[in-house]
């Protein structure tokens, strides 16, 4: 029954998102696909990985769907490998990502970037995004209508890259993709499924940062990674 019930919210979240791209294409219609009109519409056929996000970055445009856009330098869509076997899912920009237009590009991201040469990959091999495209104000923690509002877009990007695996990077970034409350804490180690992709949660580099004695755990969750992906990897953690 439980199963039931996270299959329909996983409906009703797609159709949500799928209604909201639509909407800020100006479609008021609802083709017969079920898919995302980025994957599937007659014009798409022929583009590839790369030109969908692109064009899903031009349907974003200037978003002000919600309060965060009145603090931020800019948008920080998602950068990496359009084709990418994982994808790396944060929470929000900080500073430092605000400024410059790229997700963990700051003291975090360069953790990240250190986890991702140790599973054998460049980081240019992976694709990063967060939930939330803009900074909350002094990096506090995303607010559920920001969520709520910026989410579609992460859905899209995930339908359009089809990675075999996400790492979900904190409790945020968990929760919103496994539709839970659960912590982080009780989430990580485990896989789960975000429709047919197996998603790791795991702690966030930010936290790995103020708590070095858990970067073990976390390297216990990224071997689990690298077998499901045939990686050799060359360090640890």
């Amino acid at each position: 029954m439980e199963n039931k019930r996270e299959e329909f919210l996983y409906i009703i979240k797609d159709l949500k998102g799928y209604m909201f791209y639509l909407k800020e294409m100006g479609i008021e219609y609802i083709p017969v696909s079920s898919k995302f009109i980025t994957q599937n519409s007659p014009d798409s056929k022929a583009l590839s990985p790369e030109e969908l996000l692109q064009n899903l970055r031009k349907v974003i445009g200037n978003c002000r769907k919600c309060k965060l856009n009145k603090g931020r330098t800019q948008i920080v869509f998602g950068v990496g490998n359009p084709k990418s076997e994982i994808v790396f899912v944060g929470e929000a920009p900080g500073r430092d990502e605000d400024l410059q237009g790229e997700p963990f590009v700051g003291d975090a991201g360069q953790l990240l970037t250190k986890i991702i040469e140790s599973m054998g990959l460049k980081r240019q091999d992976a694709y990063i995004a967060n939930v939330v495209k803009c900074r909350p104000p002094n990096n506090r923690n995303p607010e559920s209508d920001e969520i709520e509002s910026c989410e579609p877009f992460l859905l899209k990007q995930l339908e359009i890259i089809k990675p075999k695996i996400i790492c979900a990077l904190g409790t945020f970034a968990a929760q919103t993709l496994l539709i839970t409350k659960e912590k982080i804490s009780s989430l990580r180690g485990n896989f789960y499924y975000y429709h047919d992709i197996k998603v790791m949660p795991t702690f966030h580099p930010a936290y790995l940062l103020r708590n070095p004695g858990d970067k073990k755990l976390v390297w216990e969750d990224i071997k689990k990674i690298m077998k499901e992906l045939n990686l050799k990897g060359k360090g640890n953690g």
